[in-house]
């Protein structure tokens, strides 16, 4: 009972509380300070909001924007691109961007020898091998993330049998020589052509990267080794007529040699995005080997 008293004794001698006092008005002193019972400046001035899409708690096209006291972080929900936002991508506030959404601009940037992004469907070997001819440029940036393993084996393996006919001695040769001696050669002569472009292609490819380009090795290779039989195949069909030391013949193997090096240039150059400088550096060994092996026949 005692202690029940003393408890009600204090509360009852408590000294009434005083009321709060207001906070300082965040911008400058009372407006008693100015005298007169003029008003104190606000800073900023106050945002004058029009009549709907961009009043705070309104609705504009059909979601509701909250709008947080100046100086707050800002949260939007569905169309935060609004039109009437006067404080979008201004310091002190908070702008909200969907998942995936990229703020500073459009990241859909090519890098060459991404599987990831193609640059084209996938030519039909119909038209890969036409488009190699007619329109290479076009052709060599849709495939340059397509390997061409089928028609490069197929079409550089096919051109091997016949290359053997190419040459006046080699054709004599397998004429003269008994049939299983003759399919002997020929079948060598073919996968002797088809793994020597698979070098050549390959050393291509490692010269374009050292130079800086960054396309794959599949499709630099294939089309590599369709360049290179392509671009000799009117040389092989007048020299198997004609024999490989025909004036005709040897006019016919210079302009094809110059068409594969305009190829493998543009070829390089659309697979690696390098310029075209570097593009012919990077398939000299090739063209030096074309040159050597199949125009003139030295080695």
């Amino acid at each position: 009972m005692a202690g029940f008293r003393i408890g009600r004794g204090r509360g009852n001698n408590r000294p009434p509380q005083q009321p709060q006092q207001a906070p300082p008005p965040p911008y400058g002193p009372s407006q008693g300070q100015y005298g007169g019972g003029q008003a104190a400046p606000s800073y900023p001035p106050q945002q004058q909001w029009p009549p709907s899409g961009g009043r705070p708690g309104g609705h504009s096209g059909g979601h509701q924007q909250a709008r947080a006291p100046h100086g707050e972080p800002e949260y939007f929900g569905g169309d935060h691109h609004a039109a009437g936002d006067p404080y979008a991508n201004n310091p002190g506030h908070t702008r909200a961007f969907s998942i995936n959404e990229d703020p500073y601009g459009d990241a859909a940037t090519y890098h060459a020898g991404s599987a990831s992004v193609p640059a084209g469907p996938r030519l039909h070997w119909k038209e890969l091998l036409s488009g190699i001819v007619l329109r290479p440029g076009a052709t060599f940036l849709q495939m340059r993330d397509h390997p061409v393993w089928g028609p490069a084996l197929t079409i550089t393996f096919l051109y091997g049998l016949l290359a053997i006919f190419g040459f006046d001695q080699t054709r004599d040769e397998a004429i003269k020589a008994p049939f299983t001696t003759a399919l002997t050669s020929v079948m060598i002569t073919g996968v002797a052509f088809v793994i020597g472009s698979l070098i050549l292609g390959a050393v291509t490819h490692t010269l374009a990267r050292q130079l800086g380009g960054d396309g794959a090795w599949q499709p630099t290779v294939g089309l590599s080794m369709l360049i290179m039989s392509l671009t000799d195949a009117p040389r092989l069909v007048f020299a198997m007529f004609l024999g490989g030391d025909n004036s005709l013949v040897q006019v016919v193997g210079w302009a094809t040699w110059l068409a594969a090096g305009a190829l493998f240039t543009s070829m390089v150059s659309k697979s690696h995005d390098l310029p075209w400088p570097k593009a012919l550096g990077a398939s000299a060994i090739q063209l030096i080997a074309l040159l050597s092996i199949i125009k003139l026949g030295t080695i």
